[in-house]
């Protein structure tokens, strides 16, 4: 399976502008609860990420007013990504090396495209799991 298949179905790219707050930015994540988004710029080009961590680090543990930042002063800049050809298991391993919940997902032209989290990937794998447990349980207890 592949990062295509994962995001087909999805009808929205969650992602804010550099200029946004961070508090709105902090709101924005709530609302649609997710826990990281892109930052793009005015012709919608990906600058960056900004991440729940990224609020909780850099904002609230420093004492800092989230009010007044903009999210382009506290996003992260160095960005692993991902295209919809990869695979979701070289999607793991990415996030495993670099210690990542979140990939970006970028198409050909480096159009952003959106992400996909740790928990997409454990959500999908589990749900796999599962068919093949009950396909299993099937087979060893047929139905009289």
């Amino acid at each position: 399976m592949k990062v295509a298949d994962l995001i087909a179905a999805r009808r929205e790219v969650y992602f804010v502008s550099e200029e946004t707050t961070v508090h709105d930015a902090a709101r924005y994540l709530r609302e649609r609860q997710v826990r990281a988004v892109g930052v793009c710029d005015k012709q919608g080009v990906l600058l960056g990420v900004i991440s729940q961590s990224d609020v909780s680090d850099k904002v609230a543990a420093e004492n800092k007013c989230p009010a007044w930042m903009h999210v382009s002063e506290i996003m992260t800049r160095q960005l692993v990504s991902a295209t919809p050809d990869t695979s979701l298991e070289d999607c793991l391993r990415l996030m495993e090396q670099h210690g990542i919940y979140h990939l970006v997902v970028l198409d050909n032209q480096k159009g952003y495209r959106g992400m996909i989290s740790v928990t997409d990937l454990l959500q999908l794998f589990a749900s796999d799991q599962k068919a093949r447990a009950d396909m299993l349980e099937s087979l060893i207890f047929p139905q009289r």
